[in-house]
C-alpha cells in the first residue's frame, strides 16, 4: 500500500499545483529522466538524476539547486537506477558477428538489459531539501496533476530511447494510394478498447492491423524473432485483390496516437511502410479518433532496435598489440551510439585546442545563462561535453560517478537536427561533420555572444584563405582570387610512390597465383607516396582551357596556381583516400602516405600581386552591356524535381506545379504543405496560366507589415514571420500554422524558404588568423572501410608527449600511431 504524502510537502505540492505550473505530460513529450541537462549523471550515478516537475528536464545533485533558483521550482521527481549483473550459470553469451549495422553500445550492438537486472525508484524531492528522498512514489494524497505527472514521468521513456528510435527511424514515403483511397461504408465501427480488438479470422490480440478501406481487423506477419501473427492482415488483402479489390493501406492498432502510428502499403509496387497524410480522417471513418488513441504496442522502428541490440560488434584497436588501458583527465572515452565514431574521433581532437576550453571549460556561468530548454542550447551542450572529457569529473573508475565514458546523445541531436544525414543513425563523413561543427558553432556563438567569452569565434582557429592566381599565358596578364576554407583538402598522385617497381612485381606475381589458382597467401605490397608529393600536387600548375582573357578579347589558354595566403593557428589536413569510381561506385585508394610529425608550409605562402604583374582588365564591353540595359526580370518556373516529388505522392502535375510556384520553390515539404491546404480548391487541377502571368523573380514581393506585426507579436522574431508569410503566399493563418509545425527547427525551416544553403563548409565568418607555417602533428582519425558511409573511425591523439588511441569509450596508449593511414591530421602552430 502507498504511503501518503506528509504535511509538509503537500503544502508546496498544492501551492505548486495551484499555480498551474506542474507539467501535463504529452505522449509526443519527452522526459529527460536518464541524463542531467548540465552534466553526463544518469540514475546510475550515486544521487541519481532530479526531474523537475515543471520543464520535465533532468539535473544531477550538483546542479539542481541551479536549476531551482533558475526556475523557481519546487518540486522534483528523483529518479535512481542500480543495476546487478546477472549470474552465467546457465551459459555465456555468445559472439556473434553482425551482418548489418544497427544501433551499438560499447563495441556494438550490446542490450545492457540481457546483462543486468535493473530496478528504477522514483521520489518526490521538495526543494532545498534534495537530499531528503524518503518519499518513494506513488504517495497517497498528491494534488491530482501532480499525482499524473509523477505517473508519466516513471512511466514514459527518456530521452536516449526517445532519439534512439528516433535515429533509426526510416524515412517513409507517402503512399500515392493515399489521396484516393476507397472505403465502404459497411456500417463497421472499431471499438476505441483495445481489450476489445481481434483478429477476425483467428482471434488474436496482438500485432493487429486494420484494412483502411474495409475495416478487416487481421493479424500482421511475424517479427523479427518468430513472434508476432501469422499474417491473415495480408491474406485478406489478397482475397479482396482478387475480387478486384484494391486495399493496400493497412495500420497496425496499436501504435495509433495523436502523433500517428504504423501505416503499411501491401501494394507490390510499395510494399513498404508508408506514410497517409490523411489517415485522421481514413481512422474517423471506422470511428477512430486519433487524438484520444494512446500507443500500446511497440512500433516497426522500436522492433528493429531490439534486433538490432541482440548482436555485438568486434573492437577495432591496434592490431596485434597489447595496448594499456589509460584514464584520467582528458582520457575519457566516448560511447558509440549506432556509428557515432565520427563524432566521437573528431571530439577527442578538438577538446585539445586550447580555443575550445577557453570557451567552454569550466564555464558555470554558461549554465546559470542558459535558456529554460537547455537541451537544445549548443553553448550548454558544448561546455556540458567538454567539461566530461576535459575534467576528472568521469576519468577514473574510482570516481563517484564512475562512468570512464560518457555517451554525447544530447550533443549529437542538437548539431545534427534539421541535417538530411547527421540527424540520422547512418555512418558519416568525419570530415563533413567537423566542417559542420564548426559552421553550427559559429552561428551559435554570434547568436549567444553575451553568454561566451569574447573573442574570434572558435572556428577561426582552423580558417584560412587560399589566393588562386590566374595567368593568361598569351598576354602574361594575371588575376589574383581569394577564397576560405578549413581544411587543406590533399589528392595523393600515385604516380609519385617510391616503391612503384615493388608494387608492380606484386601485382604480376599475384596474377600469376590466380591463374595458377595457388592458394599461399602474401602480405599485400601498398604504394608508399610521401606527404610532400601530396604537397606538391596541391602547388602545381593546373591548366584552365577554353579561358576567356579581357585582356586578348578572346578566348585562350590560362595557367592556374593556388597558394595559402594565410596560415591558421591549427591546420586540418584531409588525404583524399576516397572516390567515386567511373561505375559510381564508392572506392578507396589503398595507399600509405607516412605523414611527418612537424611540417613546413611557408613554401607555400602567397605572394600576392609582384612588382611587374599586370592584371586583367575587368571585361568592360560585358559592363557596358550590363548598365546600358536591364534585361528582363526572369519568370518563376516549377522546380521539376520538387514536382516529380509531389506526383509520385499520387497528386496531379498540374497541381503539383502550382504548389511549387506558390511557394517559390522552396521546397517538396513546403510544396506539400501547400497541396494539403488548397487540393479542394476549384482550379487545383488546371493547366497553369500564359507565362506572362506568372510572377516576376526580380524582386521579391513584400510580406503584408500588418502580418509580420501579428506574428512577431505570438514570440516569433521577424525573420520567422517573413519566411513563414513567403512559404505560404501572404495567408496569415497559414503561415501560423507553419510555424508551429516547423518549431523543432525553425532556423533550418527559414534558411530553406530564404533559399539559403547549410552546405559543409559554408563560410559564416570572415575572421581568419595568421601566422608562422611551421606546423607540429596532434591529431589523427583514421578510417576503416570501403568508404566514408560505413566502417569504423578512430582518433589517435597526442596528450602531454604521449600518444594515446581513442576507440570509442575505448582509451589506450599507442604504441605506434598510424601516421601513414590517417583520413584526417590535425597540426598546431609550433
Amino acid at each position: 500500500m502507498s504511503a501518503r504524502v506528509d504535511d509538509d510537502a503537500l503544502a508546496v505540492c498544492v501551492r505548486a499545483a495551484e499555480r498551474g505550473r506542474i507539467a501535463r505530460v504529452r505522449d509526443d513529450q519527452t522526459v529527460f529522466k536518464d541524463e542531467c541537462a548540465f552534466s553526463f549523471d544518469s540514475p546510475l550515478s550515486a544521487h541519481g538524476v532530479y526531474v523537475n516537475a515543471e520543464t520535465l528536464f533532468g539535473y544531477s545533485r550538483k546542479y539542481v539547486a541551479l536549476d531551482a533558483a533558475r526556475t523557481g521550482c519546487e518540486v522534483y521527481v528523483r529518479v535512481k537506477t542500480t543495476r546487478t549483473l546477472k549470474p552465467t550459470s546457465e551459459g555465456e553469451a555468445k559472439d556473434e558477428t553482425p551482418t548489418t549495422l544497427g544501433f551499438g553500445v560499447d563495441g556494438g550492438f550490446a542490450s545492457e538489459s540481457d546483462k543486468y537486472d535493473v530496478d528504477t525508484t522514483y521520489a518526490l524531492v521538495i526543494a532545498p531539501d534534495f537530499d531528503d528522498v524518503s518519499r518513494a512514489l506513488p504517495l497517497e494524497g498528491l494534488p491530482e496533476t501532480l499525482r499524473e505527472a509523477c505517473e508519466k514521468i516513471a512511466q514514459k521513456q527518456g530521452f536516449h530511447d526517445t532519439e534512439e528510435t528516433k535515429s533509426w527511424q526510416e524515412i517513409r514515403e507517402v503512399s500515392k494510394y493515399a489521396l484516393e483511397l476507397a472505403q465502404e461504408d459497411n456500417g463497421k465501427k472499431i471499438p476505441s478498447d483495445p481489450s476489445k480488438w481481434r483478429c477476425e479470422e483467428t482471434g488474436e490480440s496482438g500485432n493487429l492491423w486494420v484494412n483502411l478501406s474495409d475495416g478487416h481487423i487481421g493479424s500482421g506477419r511475424r517479427h523479427f524473432d518468430g513472434s508476432g501473427g501469422n499474417g491473415s492482415a495480408l491474406r485478406h488483402y489478397e482475397a479482396m485483390k482478387a475480387q478486384g479489390k484494391h486495399y493496400p493501406l493497412v495500420v497496425k492498432l496499436g501504435t495509433i496516437s495523436a502523433n500517428g502510428a504504423d501505416v503499411y502499403s501491401y501494394s507490390p509496387d510499395e510494399d513498404d511502410m508508408v506514410e497517409d497524410p490523411y489517415l485522421a480522417v481514413h481512422l474517423r471513418h471506422w470511428g477512430i479518433n486519433m487524438l484520444s488513441m494512446e500507443k500500446t504496442e511497440k512500433s516497426m522502428a522500436e522492433l528493429q532496435i531490439e534486433l538490432n541490440k541482440g548482436f555485438e560488434f568486434d573492437k577495432i584497436t591496434e592490431a596485434g598489440s597489447q595496448l594499456e588501458s589509460a584514464y584520467g583527465p582528458r582520457l575519457v572515452g566516448l560511447k558509440n551510439m549506432g556509428n557515432t565514431c565520427y563524432l566521437n574521433s573528431v571530439m577527442q581532437v578538438l577538446k585539445q585546442v586550447p580555443a575550445v576550453c577557453d570557451r567552454y571549460f569550466d564555464k558555470y556561468e554558461i549554465f546559470q545563462s542558459a535558456p529554460e530548454d537547455p537541451v537544445t542550447d549548443f553553448p550548454t551542450q558544448m561546455s556540458k561535453l567538454v567539461n566530461a572529457l576535459v575534467s576528472d569529473e568521469y576519468a577514473s573508475p574510482e570516481a563517484e560517478n564512475a562512468a570512464v565514458a560518457v555517451c554525447p546523445r544530447m550533443f549529437k541531436q542538437l548539431v545534427g537536427k534539421g541535417h538530411p544525414e547527421f540527424s540520422t543513425g547512418r555512418q558519416q563523413d568525419a570530415v563533413e561533420y567537423f566542417q559542420h561543427l564548426l559552421d553550427v558553432m559559429t552561428r551559435a556563438e554570434r547568436a549567444a555572444s553575451s553568454r561566451v567569452s569574447a573573442g574570434p569565434p572558435t572556428a577561426a582557429q582552423f580558417t584560412f584563405e587560399i589566393e588562386d592566381k590566374l595567368t593568361c599565358v598569351e598576354s602574361g596578364n594575371v588575376r589574383y582570387s581569394t577564397r576560405k576554407d578549413n581544411i587543406l583538402s590533399l589528392g595523393i598522385p600515385l604516380d609519385k610512390a617510391t616503391n612503384k617497381a615493388s608494387v608492380a612485381a606484386f601485382k604480376e606475381r599475384e596474377l600469376k597465383r590466380q591463374k595458377k589458382e595457388e592458394e599461399d597467401v602474401e602480405e599485400i605490397v601498398r604504394p608508399e607516396v610521401p606527404f610532400s608529393a601530396c604537397l606538391e600536387v596541391f602547388g602545381s600548375t593546373e591548366t584552365v582551357e577554353d579561358f576567356y582573357s579581357t585582356a586578348l578579347k578572346r578566348k585562350s589558354i590560362a595557367s592556374k596556381v593556388a597558394r595559402m595566403k594565410t596560415m591558421p593557428n591549427f591546420l586540418a589536413v584531409q588525404l583524399r583516400r576516397y572516390y567515386v569510381g567511373d561505375d559510381w561506385t564508392p572506392k578507396k585508394l589503398d595507399v600509405l602516405v607516412d605523414v611527418p610529425k612537424t611540417i613546413s608550409l611557408e613554401h607555400l605562402r602567397a605572394r600576392g600581386l609582384q612588382h611587374g604583374e599586370v592584371e586583367l582588365p575587368e571585361d568592360q564591353d560585358g559592363a557596358a552591356m550590363e548598365t546600358s540595359s536591364t534585361p528582363a526580370p526572369a519568370r518563376v518556373e516549377p522546380d521539376m524535381a520538387i514536382v516529380s516529388a509531389l506526383m509520385s505522392m499520387g497528386f496531379s502535375e498540374n497541381g503539383s506545379k502550382r504548389a511549387a510556384l506558390a511557394t517559390n520553390n522552396a521546397s517538396t515539404e513546403v510544396s506539400m504543405e501547400w497541396v494539403f491546404a488548397h487540393m479542394e480548391d476549384a482550379d487545383f487541377n488546371e493547366p497553369l496560366p500564359d507565362p506572362s502571368e506568372l510572377p516576376s523573380v526580380s524582386a521579391p514581393s513584400a510580406v503584408n507589415p500588418e502580418s509580420v506585426m501579428m506574428l512577431t507579436s505570438m514570440g516569433f522574431g521577424e525573420d520567422a514571420a517573413e519566411a513563414a508569410l513567403k512559404a505560404c503566399a501572404g495567408n496569415l493563418e497559414r503561415a501560423a500554422d507553419w510555424l508551429f509545425s516547423h518549431a523543432d527547427d525553425l532556423q533550418s525551416a527559414i534558411a530553406q524558404v530564404n533559399g539559403a544553403t547549410n552546405d559543409v563548409g559554408t563560410d559564416v565568418d570572415s575572421t581568419t588568423l595568421d601566422g608562422a607555417g611551421e606546423y607540429e602533428l596532434f591529431g589523427i582519425i583514421s578510417h576503416m572501410g570501403g568508404n566514408t558511409n560505413c566502417g569504423h573511425y578512430v582518433a589517435h591523439v597526442e596528450i602531454d608527449g604521449k600518444w594515446y588511441i581513442f576507440n570509442d569509450r575505448k582509451v589506450a596508449l599507442s604504441r605506434q600511431p598510424p601516421t601513414d593511414l590517417g583520413y584526417l591530421y590535425v597540426f598546431r602552430r609550433r
